[in-house]
């Protein structure tokens, strides 16, 4: 069991470096990227050099009789809600850091990028259902304090129950959100949930994985255990079929999952245990932009 002041200095090490990448290049980035929830009338003042033509009120420059243009103001705060998996398979890494900590990494990023916007940002943790809810709020320290839980928080299931899990975050949100939902995806035997969810919110998944997940080491026989059926295994890594066909394996599923979410207009940010998280998180704000102009 880790000591308070351990978890203290992790988050806090975490919170100064989401923070600073933030204020330096993902702060913009979100603000740009995520519509407001609407485009209200503000005010009608007289027409200026410079103001769209589009804007021209034309009731009141006919009752006036000199040309007047309506001003809006954008209802921008939002709701972003993240439901992550940690399930016992989330914390394996054999790099740089878990697959747990990589998404605990980018989900800070994103919080604070969404405070910063005056954005309410919750959490959601699931296995095989959801384990804990912390409501959309927008104070710093609940901020920190969802850093921790992403960290930290013991679950009580090891496995992962996609439908049962997403179908109680269906229920949690009846009006629409901003939500992401992380994962390793490793078991996810049906994409129907993600389709519901979809229909009525901005979705996007982020997955995340590990080299050794894509690509065995030749090691000769290996034991491998499986942290959610808690069952183990042999293969002989060294062998070039295995290796070849370990490989494709991978490749085809993730292949077969992004047609899915294509055909379902859903985003997807994949990260690495072993790669940087801060550039991909740029690449999606910069593409989710693009699609918005």
């Amino acid at each position: 069991m880790l000591e308070i002041e351990e978890i203290l200095r992790k988050v806090k090490h975490l919170e100064i470096k989401s923070r600073k990448a933030v204020m330096e290049k993902l702060a913009g980035a979100y603000h740009s990227s995520f519509k407001g929830r609407g485009i209200e009338l503000l005010d009608v003042r007289q027409y200026q050099p410079g103001d769209d033509f589009r804007s021209i009120d034309w009731n009141v420059t006919a009752r006036t009789g000199e040309l007047h243009t309506k001003q809006y103001f954008e209802e921008r705060e939002q709701t972003i809600v993240f439901a992550v998996d940690v399930s016992a398979s989330m914390n394996f890494g054999t790099s740089k850091q878990l697959k747990r900590e990589t998404i605990a990494e980018a989900v800070a990023l994103l919080s604070f990028s969404a405070s910063m916007n005056n954005d309410r940002v919750g959490l959601v943790l699931f296995s095989d259902e959801v384990e804990l809810y912390l409501p959309p709020k927008k104070k710093f320290e609940h901020i920190l304090r969802l850093v921790r839980e992403l960290l930290y928080f013991e679950p009580k299931g090891k496995n992962t129950d996609f439908e049962k899990s997403l179908s109680q975050i269906s229920r949690l949100f009846p009006r629409k959100i901003s939500l992401f939902i992380c994962s390793d995806f490793l078991n996810l035997s049906s994409t129907k949930g993600l389709k519901i969810l979809s229909k009525k919110n901005d979705l996007t998944i982020i997955t995340v994985e590990d080299a050794a997940e894509t690509k065995l080491p030749k090691t000769g026989w290996m034991k491998f255990y499986d942290s959610e059926t808690e069952k183990w295994g042999f293969v002989n890594a060294s062998s070039d079929v295995v290796q070849k066909r370990f490989t494709t394996i991978r490749k085809t599923e993730i292949k077969k999952f992004d047609r899915q979410l294509k055909t379902m207009d859903i985003k997807r940010i994949a990260l690495k245990t072993d790669s940087e998280v801060l550039p991909m998180l740029e690449r999606y704000f910069s593409e989710r932009a693009a699609h918005l102009r």
